[in-house]
């Protein structure tokens, strides 16, 4: 006996004695109307002809009403019960489309249709209450997932966890007088001994998948993570946690973390001489001039600088501002902040930033800013490779005022450096050649040379040698570098309040001087000239 027969438009052979036709059946309930192609797709797997627009018309009419179309004006065997398997790409679903058995043939059995599945080689998640399901309602021309594999489950990779902030882009806040909180500038990552610096979380592996041929599938690899550290640091026995060792601060130089000890001062002077420390330096008060402090972690100054030198490996913070006389430097591979610089030169590989800069040379890897409560650039030259954001710029008396963003400093400095030895090297390659290529005629010739001139030529050739490859060597790199200068991003100069004439403006390669004054701007580069934009 059939099952109850399904919603959906089916289609079905009748056999009779001397023809053999297909019964198309109009959808019951709101079931979906035949599909052509699926009438197709049949007819061509049993290998039975029919005219394309006839059997469409036909189609379309049974989307109404039964109809019956001759096939052939002959008998052929009946037809059981078939099935299309469909497969995933991936091997993991097997989908299955039932036809019908011709009028009066045999369905599958719920048994036959897993074992023909099995014969298939599909043996993982076969799903029996589908099949079970499929036998008892029989809903032809509809995809049916008779079988499922198992995915992999997926593992984590490990990963660390920091317990102090890794940002070194943090920036000063501004108090609301628009003055610059320097004693709370949130840039130090202050710990204690004992504190938990960093946590690593191991991988967890994943688990393997199967397909429905039963093939396993791998998840796919995680990875694995491990400490980086340096002294001042204990790891834990399970190798999972960082402990600070000593009173400090931390920080994460490119993977690694490293822990400085404080040393603190009260000033810099005739009774410390110049210091140099392989952790942070803290000056409770002043640094007065002629003195030096170089520091593999951050300089913090309470009080002024005067004409010092001050080197750090990360930040230089000054809190009462520096004026270093013309001859005051500062240098830090972090950040420079300071409440004001006077006659000095700065240079930041990170960011600049002060409430006011008058008659100094400031360089800056990122951004200058100078937008506090005073906010003003006067005189000297300041150089951005970001951008430089100024409430007040030049001024009135027309002091001689650079403002210069689009290029890292360095990169500036090094061409100009490049360009002179390429220079040198090429004005000695001049000078060397034709002698080399007198004394190769000379030997041409079976001239002898003295012990002395067979010295001096092998010294000569060993220079011309030597600079060719130093010439070449620059040469790419300064190709390299000036590509890098010339891909200039949107740096600009913002102004916040107003910024004088004669203040010369430069964004990468072009130039402008500014004529009159003007109020709340800012400079960009467009279409190969500076202009003025508003804020």
């Amino acid at each position: 006996m059939r099952g109850i027969m399904g919603k959906n438009g089916y289609f079905r052979l009748v056999h009779e004695e001397n023809r053999t036709s297909i019964r198309l059946i109009p959808p019951k309930e709101g079931g979906r109307a035949l599909d052509l192609n699926d009438v197709i797709e049949y007819m061509t797997m049993k290998d039975y002809a029919c005219d394309l627009p006839t059997l469409k018309r036909a189609v379309e009419a049974a989307s109404a009403e039964e109809t019956t179309l001759v096939l052939d004006e002959h008998k052929r065997f009946p037809e059981r019960e078939c099935y299309k398997l469909t497969v995933s790409p991936d091997k993991m679903k097997a989908v299955v489309r039932f036809y019908a058995a011709s009028e009066g043939a045999e369905d599958m059995t719920a048994d036959e249709i897993a074992g023909d599945l099995e014969a298939k080689g599909i043996v993982c998640g076969v799903k029996r209450d589908a099949i079970e399901a499929y036998v008892q309602e029989r809903e032809y021309c509809e995809d049916i997932l008779l079988a499922e594999g198992r995915p992999p489950v997926q593992g984590k990779d490990a990963y660390i966890e920091y317990r102090f902030n890794t940002d070194k882009k943090a920036k000063p806040t501004l108090k609301e007088d628009g003055s610059v909180d320097f004693f709370h500038l949130n840039l130090l990552n202050h710990c204690n001994e004992g504190d938990v610096l960093a946590v690593l979380h191991p991988e967890e592996e994943g688990t393997d998948g199967e397909t429905i041929f039963g093939e396993r599938v791998r998840p796919a690899e995680v990875k694995k993570a491990s400490f980086k550290y340096g002294q001042n640091i204990a790891l834990s026995e399970d190798g999972t946690t960082l402990t600070s060792l000593v009173n400090g601060h931390a920080e994460l130089v490119e993977g690694q973390v490293f822990v400085s000890d404080m040393l603190v001062v009260e000033n810099v002077d005739n009774s410390t001489g110049n210091i140099e420390y392989e952790g942070s330096v803290q000056v409770n008060g002043n640094v007065f001039t002629n003195f030096s402090v170089k520091s593999h972690g951050d300089i913090i100054v309470n009080g002024v600088v005067e004409g010092a030198s001050l080197e750090a490996d990360g930040n230089i913070i000054i809190a009462r501002g520096m004026n270093g006389m013309g001859k005051g430097n500062l240098y830090a591979r972090g950040n420079i902040i300071a409440k004001f610089l006077e006659n000095a030169t700065a240079q930041a590989e990170g960011y600049v930033a002060s409430e006011s800069i008058l008659h100094s040379r400031i360089m800056a890897g990122t951004e200058v800013n100078v937008d506090g409560k005073r906010g003003f650039i006067t005189g000297g030259k300041v150089t951005a490779a970001g951008g430089i954001n100024v409430k007040t710029l030049g001024s009135e008396m027309g002091a001689d005022t650079v403002v210069e963003v689009g290029a890292d400093p360095r990169v500036k400095n090094r061409i100009a450096q490049l360009q002179k030895l390429i220079e040198e090297d090429t004005k000695t390659l001049k000078t060397i050649q034709p002698v080399l290529v007198a004394t190769t005629q000379k030997i041409k010739q079976g001239i002898k040379m003295s012990p002395d001139q067979v010295k001096q030529i092998q010294t000569l050739n060993q220079t011309a040698q030597q600079k060719s490859k130093s010439l070449k060597e620059n040469q790419a790199e300064l190709e390299e570098l000036t590509a890098q200068a010339g891909n200039v991003t949107e740096a600009q100069i913002k102004v916040r309040g107003m910024v004088y004439p004669g203040t010369k403006i430069c964004i990468d390669d072009v130039s402008l001087t500014v004529q009159k004054a003007a109020h709340y701007c800012r400079f960009i580069k467009e279409r190969g000239d500076v202009k003025t934009a508003p804020l």
